[in-house]
């Protein structure tokens, strides 16, 4: 800091660079100091990438070296850096194993898993929107949304989906299949917070670096509420104000729209700040809730029979489904069915008969909790921003009433 103003140093024209990953790494004076300028080097653009593989394979015989042509390649490598690539080219010449779709999309994954220091976790499912049972609307609305990315019309994209409903509705499994049906990669954070001052800021810093440079790229943040903060900083120096600026102005840069997609997922929308749900960050509201009517607990019943595996000795509805005799969620149900194979397997049995899915299914309570999971309920009724979204039953409720009732429910729950 001293070296930065001394007029022998200044009249020399000497100049002292300093480098390292993250600005949060170094002390806030010198970062500060107005003698200091700020120089980023960005994470390679796709032509930079492409330029980089051309010269680093001049010399090989490239269609020995790999299956996939260099274009392909630099497309494919978004979110890598040239150590990164160098490596990716290094090991199919050194170990003579071509490069190919597979490969290259293995490897990435774990070079980038490893760059965000583990901060980072690629989400993947073999899943898609076809095998999730009811919540028709949502995925009406999806699939807009998926049309519009194929067809390169990401200025009509929302900047981010908050998908909220009670416990077990199948938020995360909604937003995984998603993923999987756009055909872009999907990422969860993972815990970038540290006891030592200035490293979570590092960390967050280059998570939010990466996740520009791999873009187009969905960011799946499960309970929300609780992981994102406030704009509160008692008890922790101002680290949670700190990372919930980053967060939201970073989620509120326009230039990202259709590139990156942000889906916070809460069953409580309203333990949010507003800041993270408002126009121009979490856009788009989604609600999830259990089956209700008879042809989606049917659905729900029949889309989880083929997830856990279970086979019949034929086909068989039971009553407690078609009737709506007990109310299942998604989580519920597989629960319930994986019951049923566990009698059936204690009886020697590989295929459940009739009998003993309606004992399991008669047999099954699931963990009770009325007023939280009413709360849970009303909460993302009025918190879904779109009225067509909302099952029927919801549209025409009077919402001074509803959030009267989120009130005396709120100091009931406590």
């Amino acid at each position: 800091s001293r070296w930065a103003h001394d007029p022998m140093f200044l009249a020399s024209d000497f100049t002292h660079v300093m480098i390292t990953e993250n600005l949060a790494d170094l002390n806030k004076t010198l970062i500060q100091n107005p003698y200091t300028t700020e120089i980023k080097i960005m994470i390679p653009g796709e032509k930079d990438r492409l330029s980089f593989i051309k010269f680093e394979t001049s010399d090989d015989d490239f269609d020995k070296l790999s299956d996939v042509k260099p274009e392909i390649i630099a497309q494919q490598t978004a979110g890598l850096n040239y150590v990164n690539i160098r490596s990716v080219l290094s090991n199919a010449r050194e170990n003579e194993e071509k490069i190919t779709f597979e490969s290259l999309s293995r490897n990435k994954k774990e070079l980038i898993e490893a760059e965000a220091y583990g901060l980072l976790e690629f989400v993947e499912t073999q899943y898609s929107l076809d095998n999730v049972a009811g919540h028709t609307q949502v995925k009406a609305h999806l699939r807009q949304a998926v049309k519009a990315l194929k067809e390169g019309r990401q200025d009509v994209m929302p900047m981010g989906y908050l998908v909220c409903g009670p416990v077990g509705t199948g938020k995360t499994f909604l937003v995984t299949c998603f993923a999987t049906e756009v055909g872009i990669p999907m990422v969860k954070l993972k815990n970038f917070r540290s006891q030592w001052q200035g490293v979570t800021e590092g960390n967050l810093e280059k998570i939010l670096s990466i996740l520009k440079a791999m873009s187009p790229v969905a960011v799946m943040i499960d309970e929300a509420d609780a992981y994102l903060g406030d704009r509160s900083s008692s008890g922790d120096s101002g680290v949670s104000s700190r990372v919930f600026s980053q967060i939201a102005t970073f989620m509120s840069d326009t230039t990202n729209r259709g590139r990156i997609i942000w889906f916070l997922m809460t069953a409580r929308p309203d333990l949010m700040p507003i800041d993270l749900k408002r126009q121009g960050r979490a856009e788009e509201h989604l609600a999830l809730f259990p089956p209700h009517t008879n042809e989606e607990r049917v659905e729900l019943f029949t889309a989880m029979k083929k997830k856990t595996g279970l086979k019949m000795t034929e086909e068989y509805i039971p009553a407690i489904i078609e009737e709506g005799f007990k109310t299942f969620s998604g989580a519920d149900m597989e629960a319930a069915l994986t019951r049923a194979k566990f009698r059936a397997a204690a009886e020697g049995r590989v295929k459940v008969t009739p009998e003993i899915l309606d004992i399991a299914l008669g047999d099954f309570i699931p963990p009770t909790y009325p007023e939280e999971v009413e709360l849970q309920t009303l909460n993302a009724v009025i918190e879904c921003t779109s009225k067509e979204l909302l099952p029927e039953r919801y549209r025409e409720m009077d919402r001074n009433e509803i959030l009267s009732k989120i009130e005396e429910l709120k100091f009931r729950v406590g």
